[in-house]
């Protein structure tokens, strides 16, 4: 039954890759989707968001939760799930690809640019509901680069997601319950 599951996500996975190949590709998009994938990279525009943040005094907490979103969110994806699956990249097993943008060196799932994206968005929706659909667009339109830039299966932008959110939650209640206050407090003891 694994592997009937296994052949079942593979023949999806790649449905979707060449839906995407066959009728989505075009020059605009290959002009357009390198820069929002590069929105993703290593966090950039939620750490750009986070210290605009940190910077106006009411929104410094938000500001914080992003940016400890962003590392706890990364460290689950890039540093623990991609070493337990260890799924080699859609790029990587297609012959003759010219890749738009520098192959990525690590594992593909699940997609960090869609979990960490997902994960801080979710934080800054919750805390800032009126650009609430501009934090997710910003989201999904870097995980669906990931697909269209053949780096991610579509499976690996869905556990992104799920992943995400659920990191997200995660802070959400360690922020609700203080923890990250206790930890600051005992931080500034220690010092």
């Amino acid at each position: 039954m694994n592997l009937n599951i296994s052949k079942i996500i593979y023949k999806f996975d790649n449905y979707i890759l060449f839906l995407v190949k066959s009728r989505l590709k075009n020059k605009y998009l290959d002009f357009i989707m390198p820069f929002i994938t590069s929105l993703g990279n290593l966090g950039a525009v939620w750490i750009m968001i986070a210290i605009a943040l940190l910077i106006d005094k009411p929104y410094r907490t938000i500001g914080s939760m992003a940016l400890i979103t962003l590392i706890i969110s990364t460290i689950i994806g890039e540093g623990i799930v991609k070493h337990i699956v260890k799924r080699i990249r859609p790029c990587d097993l297609k012959n003759k690809i010219d890749l738009l943008i520098e192959k990525p060196m690590s594992y593909s799932f699940p997609s960090g640019h869609t979990l960490s994206s997902f994960a801080v968005a979710s934080i800054l929706s919750v805390n800032i509901t009126r650009y609430r659909v501009v934090f997710i667009a910003i989201a999904l339109l870097i995980a669906l680069s990931r697909i269209y830039l053949i780096v991610h299966y579509p499976t690996d932008i869905i556990a992104g997601i799920v992943l995400g959110l659920m990191c997200s939650k995660l802070i959400l209640v360690a922020f609700q319950q203080g923890y990250f206050q206790k930890f600051e407090t005992l931080f500034k003891n220690i010092t």
